[in-house]
């Protein structure tokens, strides 16, 4: 049956869940703030990496990140504040951080991702999409012996589940990279990620449900929630008042702003990650994430995009200039031959990533509301899970049997 869908928030989640929606025959409308050209969905590393399968709340993460709350140049900053949805979600971060918590998210990330990946390929070859989508793998390049050493175990955890990863030498990383300079005493080789340029993908999208009658209101805020018998009635914007019979929030970092207008405490923080891309022939043709300073390199379409960190410091779009000066070290340390030029520095752009406190999605409905869905919280991997969340979310409104067991993403979860 046929139904009227409203999504909030038009970011790689929400186009995605819209995809899959109107491919059932719903009528579709996506409501975003912005004009759907910036942000986290056009500013990340573009990768759909099964190798991700440690979750970001693993252990020994919460004491590195409190000895690095007072470098603001690290890989993770989490800047302290008395604030108790911030205080509430670190508490359950914390207690997230244990190895039995990875032991069962492992497989349950591996199984989203390796599915979106046959997704992303599905709609690009179905579609006639043009947008990047290239099959390379990803190094994990080291510098020292003991991220080495970590990688590589990273890499058994992988293939123990079915994953394409192996240890590679300087040699081998020279033949599979031969021309670029690469300072590395060698690499894990997840020859099971992927990559793409996001913002082609991002547009080729907009335009295909535009096509296809989905309706989209940019530059519109929803202000307030109207519920009725445990469902969603209305929602006033800055702009009009809207009804329909399913409600989808996927509006990333501020979804738990729009969660608490419906009485659900839905813990998330809004990570900020930055990027620095250069439009030099860099000669990188795999995309590597450089181990020691926690920094993603990604070949794209036309340019090499460089970045990076977690930046837990409430919902602000202010650009530190500190970890961007950072990233570009981290650029010239690994590959010497290339220096990001200040107008590049200066051109930096960041993105708020919804980070949960256990590192996985909110994908489901919640008991709160019978007509509302929620997709949020990837942290990290909204681009690596965003087609299989699109596909979860259309199964869920349409009744049908979800592709995957959808029981660890469930939005009222305990932590």
């Amino acid at each position: 049956m046929s139904k009227e869908v409203i999504i909030i928030g038009g970011g790689i989640i929400g186009l995605c869940s819209a995809y899959y929606l109107q491919k059932e025959g719903h009528k579709v409308t996506v409501i975003d703030q912005s004009n759907m050209n910036a942000g986290a969905s056009y500013v990340n590393a573009g990768y759909l990496s099964p190798s991700h399968i440690i979750p970001l709340s693993a252990p020994g993460v919460m004491r590195k990140g409190i000895q690095w709350m007072f470098n603001s140049s690290s890989p993770l900053y989490i800047q302290p504040r008395l604030d108790l949805n911030f205080l509430k979600w670190t508490w359950a971060f914390n207690k997230s951080c244990n190895a039995n918590h990875v032991k069962k998210a492992a497989p349950v990330i591996r199984d989203i991702t390796i599915l979106s990946q046959q997704l992303y390929e599905d709609i690009k070859t179905s579609e006639h999409f043009t947008a990047q989508y290239e099959k390379k793998g990803l190094f994990m390049l080291c510098q020292t012996q003991k991220l080495l050493d970590e990688e590589l175990k990273m890499a058994e955890i992988a293939v123990k589940l079915g994953l394409e990863a192996r240890e590679v030498n300087p040699s081998e990383i020279k033949q599979l990279e031969p021309n670029v300079e690469i300072n590395t005493i060698g690499a894990a080789y997840f020859k099971c990620d992927h990559h793409s340029t996001p913002h082609e993908f991002m547009k080729e999208m907009i335009a295909h449900l535009t096509h296809r009658g989905v309706t989209f209101y940019t530059n519109e805020t929803v202000k307030d929630i109207t519920i009725k018998n445990q469902s969603i009635s209305t929602l006033k914007t800055n702009k009009q008042t809207l009804t329909a019979d399913e409600i989808i929030i996927a509006a990333g970092s501020w979804s738990s702003i729009l969660s608490k207008k419906l009485g659900l405490k839905l813990l998330l923080q809004a990570g900020k990650g930055y990027r620095i891309d250069t439009k030099k022939q860099t000669g990188i043709t795999i995309p590597a994430i450089l181990a020691e300073a926690k920094t993603a390199v990604t070949p794209m379409n036309s340019f090499t995009r460089f970045a990076g960190t977690m930046e837990i410091a409430g919902i602000n779009h202010q650009i530190n200039r500190v970890r961007v000066e950072a990233i570009a070290n981290a650029a010239n340390h690994y590959y010497p031959n290339i220096k990001l030029t200040q107008t590049e520095k200066d051109d930096a752009a960041c993105g708020l990533r919804p980070v949960s406190p256990d590192g996985l999605p909110y994908i489901g409905k919640s008991k709160m509301c019978k007509n509302l869905t929620i997709a949020t919280g990837h942290a990290m991997m909204g681009w690596s899970m965003g087609t299989a969340t699109g596909l979860l979310v259309s199964e869920i409104i349409s009744n049908k049997k979800t592709s995957l067991d959808i029981e660890s993403f469930h939005p009222d979860r305990r932590f």
